[in-house]
């Protein structure tokens, strides 16, 4: 039982399962969208398939990019104990986790709707295909966001079975986080990236513009923010999630430099984790008010 447990945990830290912070709660903002605003019937068998078609999907996604960088991980300092490069994990293990937690996706997703089964392929194709992005273009934080921002936009199609404005405006903000905060995250191994023929922002412009990049990122998320509140006739409870979400966004450009690197992890994890929570829940609070 004890060799179970461990094993558990092992593939828990593998896919940075505590990481599902960042989109888990967009995905509830669209699935709210759909039931509080839009006037669609509540599903708790719904509500949980959204749930564990994301939980399968950052799997299958985090699963392969441990694959596909394995060999880049055990020559870099940073990431040379995580589970492959350490033979915690064997490298046909994590790709049966990652197989399997693909096909179960997309099954997950038939029992949703048509429309979600027939965009599982894509979506796969996007959160997978990142992985690999950071071989030829420097603009791979962007892939990173997309994959990402299809949680709200895939959690109303869920629902309703079709598209709309305002998810699709909450799905920029996330593609716009994320990409922004990533950046901000690869600042840790600009020199690494540059001397194996990896893209990223930081290896490409350097770290000063890496993070003029990511602040000129994080206005456009401001912004979006701002629209979705427009178009969504957010109340206060809104407006109060908002502002503490974009202050956060300003706090996370405050602590780090690009000479002192220390606070990226304070950055990167905590304070854009605390940011999507309290987003969500003021803005799924504010829509339960309004309904």
């Amino acid at each position: 039982m004890k060799s179970f447990f461990r094993s558990v945990k092992n593939y828990l830290l593998l896919v940075k399962f505590s990481h599902t912070v960042f989109a888990m709660p967009f995905a509830l903002i669209g699935f709210s969208l759909a039931v509080l605003s839009d006037g669609h019937d509540f599903s708790l068998r719904l509500l949980l398939l959204i749930i564990l078609c994301m939980v399968l999907a950052r799997n299958a996604a985090m699963g392969f990019n441990r694959v596909a960088d394995k060999d880049y991980d055990a020559l870099n300092p940073r990431t040379k104990s995580r589970e492959l490069p350490s033979g915690i994990i064997s490298k046909k293990s994590a790709t049966i986790f990652v197989i399997v937690n693909a096909i179960f996706f997309i099954v997950t997703t038939g029992f949703i709707n048509r429309l979600t089964l027939f965009l599982s392929p894509v979506a796969l194709l996007v959160i997978l295909g990142y992985s690999l992005t950071k071989r030829f273009t420097a603009l791979c934080h962007f892939i990173l966001g997309l994959g990402l921002s299809l949680a709200p936009v895939g959690a109303y199609i869920s629902v309703t079975g079709t598209f709309a404005l305002l998810p699709i405006i909450y799905s920029l903000i996330v593609l716009t986080w994320v990409s922004g905060f990533d950046i901000i995250y690869a600042l840790q191994d600009d020199e690494f990236d540059r001397s194996n023929e990896l893209h990223s922002m930081p290896s490409f412009s350097g770290r000063k513009n890496a993070i003029m990049v990511s602040i000129a990122v994080h206005a456009i998320t401001f912004i979006l923010v701002l629209l979705a509140g427009y178009l969504g006739k957010g109340g206060i409870w809104f407006w109060t999630g908002a502002s503490v979400f974009s202050l956060l966004l300003v706090y996370q450009h405050f602590i780090v430099k690009h000479d002192d690197l220390s606070r990226v992890t304070l950055a990167f994890g905590t304070t854009n984790g605390i940011a999507s929570i309290i987003f969500a829940i003021f803005v799924i609070l504010d829509m339960l008010v309004r309904s």
